[in-house]
């Protein structure tokens, strides 16, 4: 089977903002008999004549129907950011198999962080907050100087605080909305953030001052 013969194609729509979408990704979803998404993503799409399925908590329920779909039309599963990084991509890989995955890469937040930032990322440790709170090794982190963090709620804010008092000294950016009209970077001290009602579309920076003060 071909790569673009695969009957599932996994497509990441970037941060938010529509003009960072790729041309791969309208391709895919210009040809897509059904749309599976979140339904903000759904409507970066609004003259899309293909069916749509909106994905809510219940992943298991729409990966059943997925599979009730399967070889009828082309599915295109549509995702946050970039499929590798902590998204609907994984759940639906591993249950239909790589096989019959294509994977159309996309910008990531964490990217859009760093490049508001104006840094590179190569060495970057990427940790998510997002439902389940991370468990790290502190010591491992102190070598470390530039972690991201995806949060988009307070608990991981204050998570997020508690780790840059551990690590201190730390600049700390909260990234929000990136790519969005409202995005803003904001450079707080680790209580400010600990105090913070974080967008759920949030990234915060650790950076080791040798690093921010270049």
């Amino acid at each position: 089977m071909a790569i673009t013969d695969k009957p599932i194609t996994i497509v990441g729509c970037g941060p938010g903002g529509p003009a960072y979408l790729t041309d791969a990704a309208r391709h895919a979803v210009e040809h897509a008999g059904l749309l599976v998404a979140a339904n903000r993503l759904l409507e970066l799409f609004p003259e899309a004549q293909a069916e749509r399925l909106a994905v809510g908590a219940d992943i298991a329920a729409v990966l059943q129907t997925m599979e009730t779909r399967l070889g009828q039309l082309p599915m295109v599963v549509l995702v946050t950011g970039d499929p590798g990084m902590h998204s609907l991509a994984r759940p639906v890989v591993r249950h239909f198999g790589r096989a019959l995955c294509r994977i159309i890469p996309g910008i990531s937040s964490v990217q859009a962080a760093f490049a508001a930032a104006g840094l590179d990322w190569m060495d970057a440790r990427i940790l998510s907050a997002h439902g389940t709170l991370p468990e790290v090794d502190h010591d491992d982190l102190e070598a470390v100087d530039k972690i991201a963090v995806l949060a988009g709620s307070q608990s991981a804010l204050r998570w997020i605080a508690d780790l840059a008092k551990r690590l201190a000294p730390r600049w700390i950016l909260v990234c929000e909305e990136l790519t969005l009209p409202g995005e803003t970077v904001t450079k707080v001290t680790a209580d400010i953030l600990a105090r913070m009602e974080a967008s759920p579309r949030t990234v915060v920076l650790l950076l080791h001052p040798a690093v921010w003060d270049i």
